[in-house]
């Protein structure tokens, strides 16, 4: 790989714009559709299985080829692989956009997905082959920083495009980057790994596409209540697929793992803690906007905005936090940062349903928002460190797959725990109730689709939304717990940096 060059240079500059605002698509895309989850349902008629499996078919891709995608550039030309992970996206997205149907959305996503497996690794990667390591804690926190701007606006901007004009809206909004990128990486040099050999791991990929895809079928399918036995055959299929894939990982000549980066104390203790902390983000990023859409009764621009101020905080102190590494160590701010983040979650499993948004909701989004920003860029650049630079491709991709995995598995668990807490409940609360049979009818028969179940009967319409808010909260203090975990993992595993 050639030497990085200096990070004031005009190539520097060009790979900071053209990672921000490819990674901003992928950022984005997230926050942006989970907003627009409440709407899909009305609009399809869906329930929150198939809600789940637009969110999760993208997951679902994205996690299972990030590794081959960061292996990819560094075979291949990290700028070179990085636009057509671009390209890929884009048109993906105006499939999306198009959909008539909740099926052909799910696939869209899914491919949407497989653009960016090539992307999202490729960012990072770039940023590393471009900066001297004394610079890159910085340029992290700079790309970390400003790829919140697209982020901070795009809910708010989304919201109300939902609301005024329609979700395709949603996925369109990723062209104009597309082809900002695009112009852009026509100026930047390309870099691969020059030591690199052999075939990629295709077999690899395949055993952790299927072994990760049988497992979240099973989960996101199981609260239907159907076919039981073909879904726990399923799941064990794909237990056994993730156990051979890393039997297949660790003799392969090229794999697409290299259990090797294992051996950095840092490197492995920073991806458990990446694993604590995204799977918790990624419930709550789900599961909030049908809390302020289908209960709070939030517009849905209203909704939109309601994370701003975590998407603001990341922008001021992402280039301070990015300085935090070199000033502390890894440790502290890995110890400190998911601590108050657990304090956050707390909050939100605390604050009232029917008050001001100042009041109740805000706190919490602040709180949650500290914590989030000293974790987030200490720990890609702890990552990042960790490796050689020859790997920077490949360690990028393992640790974007690691967040990506943590959040599609914890929607697909934790969205059966929400069924099983809210049909308990439910039925408790029903039980209560002298509700005419036709009405207990209608919401049998709409009983996954939980807080977007609508009746007439106003005693009915409360004890739904007292269903919905218990199970909410119940899986809020799952993921405080997690947190609380990853701050633990961040004192006893990340090595302190003895000249700090």
């Amino acid at each position: 790989m050639s030497d990085p060059v200096p990070a004031s240079s005009k190539t520097a500059r060009l790979v900071l714009v053209a990672t921000i605002l490819g990674s901003s698509m992928a950022f984005l895309d997230g926050t942006v559709v989970n907003l627009a989850l409440p709407t899909l349902q009305d609009f399809f008629r869906a329930n929150v299985l198939d809600a789940q499996w637009v969110v999760e078919s993208y997951a679902l891709t994205l996690a299972s080829l990030l590794l081959v995608g960061g292996s990819m550039g560094d075979r291949y030309g990290r700028r070179r692989i990085y636009v057509y992970g671009v390209v890929l996206f884009a048109l993906s997205s105006v499939a999306c956009g198009v959909a008539t149907n909740i099926g052909w959305l799910i696939g869209a996503r899914a491919l949407q997905g497989v653009g960016a497996a090539l992307l999202v690794p490729g960012s990072l990667a770039l940023i590393t082959a471009t900066f001297p390591e004394n610079e890159r804690g910085r340029a992290i926190g700079t790309w970390s920083g400003f790829s919140a701007i697209t982020a901070a606006i795009g809910p708010v901007v989304g919201g109300w495009l939902i609301q005024h004009l329609s979700w395709r809206w949603v996925f369109f909004l990723n062209i104009p980057f597309a082809i900002a990128v695009v112009a852009l990486c026509v100026n930047i040099p390309e870099s691969r790994d020059q030591k690199v050999d052999g075939h990629l791991d295709w077999f690899g990929a395949l055993l952790t596409t299927f072994g990760l895809g049988a497992v979240v079928y099973a989960l996101i399918e199981w609260p239907s209540g159907g076919h039981r036995a073909r879904l726990i055959t399923l799941a064990v299929a794909g237990v056994l697929a993730l156990i051979a894939f890393v039997y297949v990982e660790e003799r392969a000549h090229a794999p697409m793992l290299p259990f090797r980066l294992f051996r950095s104390r840092n490197f492995a203790g920073a991806n458990l803690l990446t694993l604590f902390v995204y799977a918790p983000l990624g419930t709550l990023l789900f599961f909030t906007p049908l809390d302020l859409i289908q209960i709070q009764h939030y517009s849905t621009t209203q909704a939109g905005g309601a994370f701003s101020p975590f998407i603001v905080t990341m922008l001021v102190l992402s280039r301070w936090a990015g300085r935090l590494v070199d000033r502390y160590g890894p440790r502290l701010p890995l110890t400190v940062g998911p601590f108050i983040t657990c304090i956050g979650f707390m909050l939100f499993a605390l604050v009232p349903q029917n008050g001001s948004y100042w009041t109740s909701f805000l706190p919490a989004v602040l709180v949650m928002s500290l914590g989030m920003v000293i974790t987030v860029a200490p720990l890609t650049t702890t990552v990042m460190n960790a490796v050689p630079k020859s790997n920077a491709g490949v360690a990028s991709g393992i640790n974007n797959a690691v967040s990506r995995l943590a959040s599609l598995i914890s929607i697909a668990a934790f969205g059966a725990l929400v069924v099983a807490l809210f049909t308990v409940t439910l039925d408790r609360e029903l039980a209560s109730l002298s509700l005419p049979d036709h009405i207990l009818a209608q919401i049998e028969a709409n009983r996954l689709q939980l807080a977007a179940i609508h009746v007439s009967d106003s005693r009915a319409m409360h004890a739904v939304a007292v269903a919905f808010i218990h199970a909410y909260r119940s899986v809020l203090w799952v993921g405080a717990a997690s947190l609380f975990l990853g701050a633990c993992v961040g004192w006893l595993v990340i090595v302190p940096d003895k000249n700090k």
